[in-house]
């Protein structure tokens, strides 16, 4: 299983999980088979509110997971449509992230908790 985490550096699993999908610096994917580790740059870092295009981010990477602590409705639902799993992470590194859902202790994201913009931090965004 190949997992993808936002990242706010690449710094392989010691990396720290970024706090949104779309706006994160670069992303760690991790495949669970043999350990081994890809560190991409985001390559749509920079795109209008709402427009995330979360392929294009992992630069069309094949992933099956994606463990980030916050994500708009939009980029859920596209993930989604790929079949990609997409998991609320907890505050810490790539491997503490990696240890948790291995242990089946992070749950799946719903449109519930996703982010509805910032401008005054309010609408339901887990991490508000």
């Amino acid at each position: 299983m190949k997992i993808c985490f936002p990242a706010e550096a690449l710094n392989g699993m010691e990396s720290t999980v970024y706090g949104h999908f779309g706006s994160a610096p670069g992303f760690v994917i991790v495949d669970t088979q043999d350990m081994s580790l890809e560190e991409v740059r985001n390559g749509d870092q920079h795109h209008a509110h709402g427009m995330c295009q979360p392929l294009k981010a992992l630069g069309g990477r094949p992933v099956d997971a994606v463990v980030v602590a916050a994500i708009g409705a939009g980029a859920l639902m596209k993930l989604q449509a790929q079949g990609i799993s997409v998991y609320r992470a907890t505050q810490g590194t790539v491997r503490e992230n990696l240890d948790l859902i291995r242990e089946k202790k992070l749950a799946s994201f719903d449109l519930s908790f996703t982010c509805q913009g910032h401008g005054d931090m309010s609408g339901g965004c887990a991490h508000s």
